[in-house]
């Protein structure tokens, strides 16, 4: 009998799928509350409409259940063939029509919500490779696609804001963002106070800690994540050699 509940009895990871498909929920509603017209108009991506935004969330569930299947068999099904066939696979995805895409985006959904019910716990530490060509448990899937959803719910512009993603999203998120950075050297100088976050009155902190004479850019942990994802400088304050005159500097990329 096929199973009606996820296999997992892990608790963490249970509580990882439900915020991924809460995600997918939530842009599941601001997808719907678009006519079919305006899914021609822009969105927060330069260059994407929302055509494409909606053929990315749906493409990238199927490549995600493609590693769930890896998982599952022990046979390589990597997310794409290349990075080329997957950008003509969005820019073919947003020309398709209205009632197409929409079920492009239901249907993957619920595929890939399946694949991770079906995944029994000793499978889920079964090793994987993104896109970025890291080697990850199937577990990190569930994140994949929690930053995925939540992310471009906002990018949508239809008044999702960074103020709908959890508070437990956004500071993972943030977390990847600082870390990338890290890696890349990026961070060099730059200090991130996130406030109002901490119960003893301690700010969050991220960034070069160690910078002697730092750009410290602060603000609520919601503004805080939207500046560091490149959507915007609302809400947030910057102080620092590389401040003029209290403008707040451009984020460095991330990904």
């Amino acid at each position: 009998m096929v199973a009606r509940h996820d296999l997992t009895t892990d608790p963490r990871l249970q509580e990882d799928l439900l915020q991924a498909r809460r995600g997918t929920a939530f842009f599941a509603r601001k997808l719907n509350e678009l006519s079919d017209e305006e899914l021609d108009g822009g969105t927060l991506l330069p260059g994407w409409t929302r055509r494409h935004i909606v053929a990315h969330v749906g493409y990238n569930a199927r490549a995600i259940a493609r590693l769930i299947e890896w998982a599952c068999t022990g046979l390589e099904t990597p997310m794409y063939s290349s990075p080329e066939a997957r950008g003509e696979e969005i820019q073919f995805g947003a020309t398709l029509s209205p009632i197409a895409l929409r079920n492009l985006f239901d249907h993957s959904a619920v595929h890939l919500s399946v694949e991770w019910r079906d995944l029994p716990d000793a499978d889920w530490s079964n090793q994987v490779r993104t896109a970025q060509g890291r080697t990850v448990p199937a577990s990190e899937t569930a994140w994949m696609r929690t930053r995925e959803v939540w992310m471009h719910a906002v990018d949508l512009d239809n008044g999702a804001t960074f103020n709908d993603i959890p508070a437990p999203v956004l500071e993972r998120l943030l977390k990847d963002i600082t870390s990338a950075w890290r890696t890349r050297g990026s961070d060099t100088g730059l200090l991130i106070k996130v406030t109002g976050t901490a119960e003893n009155g301690t700010d969050l902190t991220f960034g070069d800690t160690s910078a002697a004479d730092p750009t410290i850019v602060t603000g609520p942990l919601p503004a805080v994540v939207e500046w560091a994802a490149g959507r915007g400088s609302s809400g947030v304050a910057a102080a620092g050699p590389d401040a003029r005159a209290g403008e707040v500097p451009a984020a460095p990329m991330w990904i």
